[in-house]
């Protein structure tokens, strides 16, 4: 019997959607995948049966080495698939799962990893207590962001730029799963975003490639700002000021990270934790403190 080092590895991309993301398979395959099964449309009921096809299919010992890789891009569907097929596994046959949807759950641990290594400096406390608002938290980086802040003990605070309606439901589906709560509002003007600007000590801005959220007139008012981060590389940016390569940009008030510095920390995560899977001898279940982990400790 073959030791369970030398069992060849496979991943499975699940995805909702009509199309698995080839940026996940190229991810996949640089990690050391050499067998990559992709599977579109799949639905929420689907995957108590994928999963067990996956882990009966194979010897107890390449159970670990069966990696199942969660796409899409809802992170609410992503969790509940990723908690039905962790459900549906049992010892000996526990394969390794990871949901990334859209890359969301690796990009907004960079960001915030990165926002963390700027506030610990000014300080002490670092993310607890620090008062964030994200702008752009209808999105799927933008509510994983919150998620991540508010578990590090973060004041954070929900922006819409339409009607406060569409974050009070991210708010309380947050609260639902993770216990946490986030404050909401909204700022559908400049005027409003003046307004609201001066009491953020960190804001992230997680918004639609290619729209400016906040210009400089904001930045100007944001007199409190400490750290500003922008996950935008479509020109122009998501907040003035800050290019796409920006590790430490002079802002007015504070220091701004583009989405390049931070896009470099999220593919060092995202690569590591497939390698991780392609590699072990042991079960994962990569879930959002794991992935953060992994971001406060890479040098990226």
């Amino acid at each position: 019997m073959a030791d369970s080092a030398s069992i060849p590895p496979i991943l499975h991309i699940i995805t909702p959607l009509a199309h698995v993301s080839p940026f996940d398979v190229n991810m996949a395959a640089d990690a050391g995948y050499l067998t990559i099964a992709q599977y579109s449309r799949v639905k929420p009921e689907e995957v108590r049966d994928l999963t067990q096809d996956m882990m009966f299919s194979r010897a107890p010992q390449a159970a670990p080495r069966t990696g199942l890789f969660i796409g899409g891009k809802d992170a609410a569907l992503a969790f509940d698939m990723a908690n039905e097929a962790k459900a549906s596994i049992f010892p000996p046959f526990e394969i390794s799962i990871f949901p990334d949807p859209a890359g969301s759950f690796t990009t907004a641990a960079a960001m915030i990893a990165k926002v963390e290594q700027a506030l610990v400096k000014v300080r002490a406390d670092g993310l607890k207590g620090a008062k964030v608002q994200i702008y752009g938290a209808t999105g799927v980086v933008g509510s994983v962001a919150a998620v991540i802040a508010a578990s590090a003990g973060a004041d954070v605070t929900l922006v819409s730029h339409r009607e406060v309606a569409a974050v009070e439901e991210k708010a309380r589906d947050i609260k639902a799963r993770f216990g946490l709560d986030v404050s909401c509002t909204a700022a559908v003007t400049d005027a409003d975003k003046a307004a609201l600007v001066p009491s953020a000590e960190v804001i992230l801005a997680t918004g639609k490639a290619g729209v400016q959220i906040l210009n400089a007139a904001h930045l100007e008012a944001a007199k409190n700002l400490i750290v500003a981060a922008d996950v935008n590389a479509v020109p122009p940016a998501g907040i003035a000021g800050i290019g796409a390569h920006d590790a430490a940009a002079q802002l007015p008030h504070g220091i701004g990270i583009g989405a390049l510095a931070i896009g470099n920390l999220k593919y060092a995560v995202q690569h590591t934790l497939l390698k991780r899977m392609c590699e072990t001898t042991t079960p994962l279940f990569i879930d959002l403190p794991v992935v953060f982990e992994l971001a406060r400790t890479l040098d990226a």
